[in-house]
């Protein structure tokens, strides 16, 4: 395999900030809109699904999105990869913002009947579609700015405007929750949440145009043959790196099944198990992500001395076995739930403060944004966005209050299977088109071919 290596100066501190901010505020746009749609649940369900679907109904416009994001992977991962990060990841946080906020304009079922759940769909299938090149190139885009020694300290910034983006749009719901009436709030109130989306989304796409592509992906872009295009970007990606991609999906099983029911299934389950109000079940949820946000930079560096492994090792095996107990506690009543969702969402951490640091790092520069975006797009349409649609339906139907316990604890097996066959990558080098991390005798073939000797 021949390796390109990278001569490229160091970002200067200005500019490592200025990529930190850009690629996080895209992911808070992102997050701020799961968190606005899972903690308008009850309206959402009310204004476009009344009739029989209810709640399900709700739900399944919550997954629909996620069926997009593959589609949207293999799409924009290897225009990203050919073309370069920053113009992809403008366009998509756009289209993110706007149908966000086109959701707060729409008609309800009252007014235009059957056409106000297919146009909601239409517009979270739109956001799932761009979702698809957002997290993948965010991702990319911040660990390719970060020095190989911080990688895990500056990428946890990203997930942190995860949890910014989800917590503000939960925290905004419940203030309006508790400063209009319910009559306010189910006629008008829910739309402006969902507005807000597309000022945030200007934000970003301001502060992306600022910037200029990693100097690691434009050294490797200028010494690599064309491999025929996006089409043959795509076929390079998916025959050579087949092995990186499924370690991938099986740890984002793990991770976006926790990630999914406790972030967004969370408050249907406590307003259904033990008859929380709908604030309740918002103050529930608030008080874990805050508690969350605030400890993501700590293990995001944390893993730069122990290694990414080991972080993720600690998750795993205290979620499968925290899972049951911690949801039996939050069976009990409203201190049982914030003790337990506040255990959960920081035996969670370590894998969500070191997306970034991880899984970037499983590939070469050249396929990097493909490889990432096509494998963690699968794996969460597959699993993680229907999570809350298959644990609501399985609570709802079986009474079985303690199936997302045990759907998570499956999901940890998975990922601890997976991660067995990661290659550790703290503090190695990106640059370049060899896979981080591998010894000359293990690269998995030379896709790659120089343009210069």
């Amino acid at each position: 395999m021949t390796d390109s290596s990278v001569t490229s100066a160091a970002p200067s501190p200005s500019t490592l900030r200025k990529a930190i901010a850009a690629s996080a505020i895209g992911n808070a746009t992102e997050w701020y809109d799961y968190g606005v749609y899972a903690a308008t649940t009850t309206y959402l369900t009310q204004a476009f699904f009344p009739g029989h679907l209810g709640t399900i109904g709700t739900m399944l416009g919550f997954a629909v999105s996620f069926l997009l994001r593959p589609l949207g992977g293999f799409v924009w991962g290897p225009i990203g990869d050919r073309l370069g990060r920053k113009h992809v990841l403008a366009l998509t946080i756009l289209l993110i913002s706007l149908a966000t906020a086109l959701i707060g304009v729409l008609p309800t079922h009252a007014t235009i009947g059957v056409w106000a759940p297919i146009l909601l769909i239409v517009l979270r299938v739109v956001q799932g579609f761009s979702t698809g090149g957002e997290y993948g190139g965010a991702a990319t885009f911040m660990a390719e700015y970060a020095p190989a020694e911080k990688r895990g300290k500056y990428g946890s910034f990203l997930e942190f405007g995860t949890m910014a983006g989800f917590a503000s749009g939960t925290a905004l719901v419940l203030v309006m929750n508790l400063g209009l009436s319910e009559a306010q709030m189910m006629d008008w109130g829910w739309r402006i949440p969902f507005l807000i989306a597309l000022p945030l989304g200007l934000a970003g796409l301001y502060l992306r145009s600022q910037l200029d592509d990693p100097p690691l992906f434009t050294d490797v872009e200028q010494k690599v043959a064309d491999p025929g295009g996006v089409t043959g970007q795509l076929r390079q990606t998916l025959v050579h790196y087949w092995k990186p991609i499924l370690i991938m999906f099986g740890m984002v099983v793990a991770l976006n099944v926790a990630n999914y029911t406790l972030l967004a299934y969370q408050p249907e389950y406590l307003k259904s198990t033990i008859g929380l109000s709908e604030n309740q079940a918002s103050v529930v949820v608030l008080i874990g992500q805050v508690a969350m946000m605030l400890m993501i930079p700590f293990f995001g560096a944390w893993s730069d001395r122990t290694g990414r492994k080991p972080m993720w090792r600690l998750s795993l095996i205290g979620l499968f076995v925290f899972a049951l107990p911690m949801y039996w506690l939050m069976g009990q009543n409203l201190a049982g739930a914030i003790v337990g969702f506040v255990v959960l969402g920081l035996l969670y951490i370590p894998q969500l403060a070191t997306i970034s640091a991880t899984f970037p790092a499983m590939f070469p520069t050249h396929v990097r944004y493909a490889g990432f975006a096509i494998s963690y797009n699968l794996s969460t349409a597959a699993f993680g966005g229907t999570a809350p649609l298959v644990n609501d339906a399985v609570v709802e139907h079986t009474g079985w209050s303690l199936f997302p316990a045990v759907y998570m604890m499956g999901a940890c097996v998975i990922g601890g299977i997976a991660l067995n066959f990661l290659r550790e990558t703290a503090g190695v080098s990106i640059a370049g088109t060899t896979t981080p991390g591998a010894r000359p005798d293990e690269e998995d073939v030379d896709t790659v071919s120089p343009v210069e000797a």
